[in-house]
């Protein structure tokens, strides 16, 4: 399994002896570990840890080899250590690994369904869903951990309850949570196999000459950004399979409403969809969104835009219904999740816009 690790920052040091020790006696601390894979071929360790420390660029990870905080079987090892099959390969850095237990927050949840063994959340923009690199507290789950502190068979910390899939920090809309191991493996099957629904509401750049379409097309890292992911050709057999369907809600010009509804869950699939096709989502900055990518060159235009990134200053991007079998009644569960303030006042003061003047 490939995990995602972002290498924190470190200051360069001279090693030497084993691994957990530095030349001056400091001691390290392993933020990873790895065993490579008996049917491994020779490659590069800075190449096949890029592969797998999937928040982190390979100069970083070279970096890091360099300043000797890389080791194979205890041994500092360069970027250029060709790893071989059972080699165990561990990260040591000054500090201390971040603590990932999940500590219950007292923090409000908009909960828009709850039973025994399940929950549907409509989450804000702005939360992350679940502890990770930078984001340690104030998350989803930390306030699910509270409000189900009094419930003692449920440990926010077993990956066998709890979040069923997820939502970018700064997309806003429905989750669904699982309070048992039973509901979590039904509905994880549910995501699995496309039996589910979930359709999205997004505003996008520029005029779309169709009403409706199908984007389909594997998603993967990028390797020029780690934290952005990039589309490839179906058959090319790098990265993931998507497909996003897409219809057109309301035309403004320069941009567009428009709702996606997911065949499949990848991460940004949505964000690093519309970006293929030339309509990155608006506000998105992280997939060129928040450049003026469609309009007029006055200087009043460009204020008005600048405007619409401050109502509502995140990639416009809300999930809007959430569809699924209930995992022990077997009822098809169907919900919605109204606009958020910041969202509803972007799209009304487009239409405003185009009320007022005539766009092509």
């Amino acid at each position: 399994m490939k995990e995602e690790y972002d290498i924190d920052d470190f200051d360069e040091l001279e090693l030497g002896g084993q691994a957990g020790e530095t030349a001056d006696g400091n001691a390290l601390f392993e933020h990873f570990r790895c065993e490579v894979d008996l049917g491994q071929v020779p490659v590069r360790i800075d190449k096949y840890l890029f592969e797998r420390m999937q928040h982190s660029s390979r100069n970083r990870i070279q970096a890091a080899a360099e300043a000797g905080f890389i080791f194979v079987n205890n041994r500092p090892v360069k970027s250029n250590y060709k790893v071989r099959p059972g080699d165990v390969i561990t990260l040591m850095l000054r500090q201390p690994k971040h603590d990932t237990t999940i500590y219950p927050e007292d923090i409000p949840l908009d909960i828009v369904y709850e039973d025994d063994v399940l929950m549907v959340i409509n989450k804000p923009a702005g939360m992350v869903v679940h502890p990770g690199a930078g984001n340690f507290s104030g998350t989803l789950i930390n306030a699910v951990a509270w409000h189900m502190k009094d419930v003692p068979d449920f440990d926010p910390n077993s990956p066998e309850v709890g979040l069923v899939h997820r939502i970018d920090k700064d997309t806003s809309g429905l989750l669904v949570v699982a309070k048992t191991p039973d509901a979590k493996s039904k509905l994880g099957k549910q995501f699995f196999n496309h039996d589910t629904h979930r359709s999205y509401n997004c505003l996008v750049w520029g005029h779309f000459s169709e009403d409706s379409g199908r984007i389909e097309g594997n998603i993967t890292r990028d390797p020029k950004d780690r934290l952005r992911m990039t589309v490839t050709p179906p058959d090319s057999g790098i990265g993931k399979s998507a497909v996003t369907h897409w219809k057109v809600m309301e035309k403004f010009g320069y941009v567009t409403l428009v709702e996606c509804v997911l065949e499949t869950g990848r991460t940004h699939q949505i964000r690093a969809h519309m970006k293929h096709i030339g309509h990155p989502l608006f506000g998105d900055e992280r997939y060129g969104g928040m450049e003026i990518l469609r309009g007029q060159r006055s200087s009043s235009y460009k204020a008005y835009i600048q405007n619409c990134f401050s109502i509502c200053p995140r990639q416009a991007l809300h999930a809007r219904t959430l569809g699924f079998i209930h995992p022990v009644t077997g009822e098809q569960m169907d919900f919605t999740s109204e606009w958020p303030e910041d969202f509803a006042a972007l799209i009304e003061k487009w239409r405003k816009l185009t009320q007022n003047i005539e766009i092509q």
